[in-house]
This record gives structure tokens, C-alpha cells and sequence, in this order.
């Protein structure tokens, strides 16, 4: 008993960074606990991404690949994973609030009959259990969850733990596996890259961010131009993406993603405390504001009191002079 099993996610051969931040998180949970950290990665050339782990002081990882693994399907991940908990039965089971994880833990957790606790922003050990801490209505309350089950599975919301490399040589000791799933009822009949804008908040270095000021769809224009001109990701407050002015994959903040940019530009957001929850650990952040009161200003390295229709298109221009584009 005591033991966690991470369920890491990678892009390019590499480990995705919320996947970093949970192995460190499940060896800290392994040690409570009293038990080991282990690591799991499922898809297609995933070894190199397996001993990776190792980095984050998770000795023993497992690597499952097989032709019936790529494009992602919920149903094969969620069998091939089921078996490898019956295998080595962890106590614990973690994985990132990715779609990924929001899509395949409640299915092992029900299959495992375990208790399940998502989108959380805190885990930790308690009376030989893990005790879980997660937003609620709208993200306005936090909430601790205990668990009654022997086997418990949460997902954490990314940039929520530090990062802590142990050694950055050490290989993980990998375990590969050929998994052959069968018969599925879900085809994939094609796979269409994500629109411009939208790669992963989480893992984005650079956000521009729009609000409720922006007005319309129409004039997220210009926050996709500036975003395009600095190779960033288009974020958005709650409140334009509740007015429908953008989709819910570029919601910044409680009920959103939790993000960590090098640079997070906030053009026309007012600063709620949910958004900030969701972008406070940014290296440095820039807010375009017409209200000089506006509380985005208080958490800003630097801030500009003006109207963003006609700053944005002037940034824009002065970039591309700068960046040769």
C-alpha cells in the first residue's frame, strides 16, 4: 500500500510540462504515504518520455505502445491502463485535468470502483488516504475531499505544484509493453489540427488574454493578430467567454486553466479573483486597461491605462517592425 501511479502524458517524444509537475508531486505523495511512485506512458514511441520520470525521482515506469493506441481513443487507454492497475494495484492513481485525464480517470475509477476527485489544486496524505482540494461553484469556494475507498484517482489542474527535478541524468527504469486492444467501438475517421490560438494554455510561454472589453467575436481579431505576431496563445476571461465571444478552451483562470507564461498580456480584463487564481504565478505580466483602477493593475510588472482598440493595433505593428515579420 501507499504506492502512486502517475499517468504522464508527452508531445514530441518529451514529457508534457503538467506531467513534470505531477511526478514530482507523486513522489512527494509516495514518501507520505510510505510507499514508491510510479509512472506510466501510453502511446506510440513513449520510452524515451517513460525514463524521463526518472528526472523526478520515479525509478520504475512502464511504456505501452501499440498500433491501436494512436489516434487517442478513451476506450482503448482506459483498458490497457485498467490492466496495468490490476497488475501492480497503486493506492493512489494520478493524472493532469487534461483531456486526456478528464476523459480516461472516471473511467478507471469506475471500473476500479475508487473514489474520484478532479480538477484539483492540492493533494496531499492524511490518515494513510490522499486528501484532495478543489474549486466549487464557479471557483467562488475551495472544498477538501476525503476518500472511503481503498484505491483513490484525481486529476490536478496543471501549473498548481512546483516542478522539482531530483536529478536531471537519472533514467527512469522502463518497463515496455505491447498492447493489443482489439476490437473498439470508436473509429477515428480523421484528426484536424487545432485552430491558430489554441495550442495548450498550459504550456503555453507566451498568453495574450482578452476580456469583456473586447466587445465581440469580431474584435477578438486583434488579439489573435498581436498573438500571432509574438508566437502566443489566445486566452480570455470568464467574462467573454460567458458573452460568447470566444471558446471555452481559452478560458484563463478557476473555472478555466491554471497557466504559467513567461509573458501574459491581459488586454481589456478588469482582474476578478478567479481570473487571477488561474495566471498570478506568470513571470511577468502586462495589463491594457481604460480603468486605471482596474484590479488587474495591482498584480501587473507593467501596466497601460488606454483604450485597447487603438494599443493593440500599434503594438502589433511595432512588433513586426522588431521581430523582422
Amino acid at each position: 500500500m501507499g504506492d502512486v501511479l502517475i499517468i504522464a502524458e508527452y508531445e514530441g517524444g518529451k514529457l508534457k510540462g503538467y506531467s513534470r509537475e505531477l511526478a514530482s508531486k507523486a513522489v512527494e505523495l509516495a514518501t507520505q504515504a510510505g510507499g514508491k511512485a510510479q509512472g506510466v506512458v501510453v502511446g506510440k514511441n513513449v520510452a524515451q518520455a517513460a525514463e524521463e520520470l526518472g528526472q523526478f525521482g520515479i525509478a520504475k515506469a512502464t511504456a505501452i505502445e501499440g498500433v491501436d493506441l494512436e489516434p487517442y481513443r478513451g476506450e482503448a487507454y482506459t483498458k490497457v491502463l485498467f490492466e496495468l492497475i490490476q497488475k501492480i494495484k497503486p493506492q493512489i492513481v494520478l493524472a493532469s485535468a487534461s483531456n486526456l485525464g478528464k476523459d480516461v480517470l472516471p473511467r478507471l475509477a469506475m471500473k476500479c470502483k475508487g473514489g474520484l476527485a478532479t480538477d484539483c489544486i492540492d493533494l496531499k496524505i492524511e490518515g494513510g488516504k490522499l486528501k484532495a482540494k478543489r474549486p466549487i461553484f464557479a471557483g467562488k469556494a475551495l472544498v477538501d475531499v476525503d476518500f472511503l475507498s481503498d484505491i483513490q484517482f484525481a486529476t490536478a489542474r496543471p501549473n498548481s505544484f512546483a516542478t522539482k527535478v531530483v536529478d536531471a541524468s537519472k533514467k527512469a527504469e522502463v518497463e515496455k509493453v505491447q498492447a493489443s486492444v482489439g476490437e473498439l467501438r470508436v473509429k477515428v475517421k480523421e484528426v484536424k489540427e487545432a485552430e491558430k490560438g489554441l495550442k495548450d494554455l498550459t504550456e503555453a510561454e507566451i498568453i495574450v488574454a482578452g476580456g469583456r472589453a473586447l466587445g465581440s467575436n469580431e474584435n477578438f481579431k486583434i488579439i489573435r493578430e498581436l498573438a500571432e505576431v509574438l508566437g502566443a496563445t489566445v486566452g480570455a476571461s470568464r467574462a467573454a467567454v460567458d458573452a460568447g465571444y470566444i471558446s471555452h478552451d481559452h478560458q484563463v483562470g478557476q473555472t478555466g486553466k491554471t497557466v504559467n507564461p513567461k509573458l501574459y498580456i491581459a488586454c481589456g480584463i478588469s482582474g476578478a479573483i478567479q481570473h487571477l487564481a488561474g495566471m498570478r504565478t506568470s513571470k511577468v505580466i502586462v495589463a491594457i486597461n481604460k480603468d486605471p483602477e482596474a484590479p488587474i493593475f495591482s498584480k501587473a510588472d507593467y501596466g497601460i491605462v488606454g483604450d485597447l482598440f487603438t494599443l493593440l493595433p500599434i503594438l502589433t505593428r511595432k512588433f513586426k517592425e522588431l521581430l523582422g515579420k
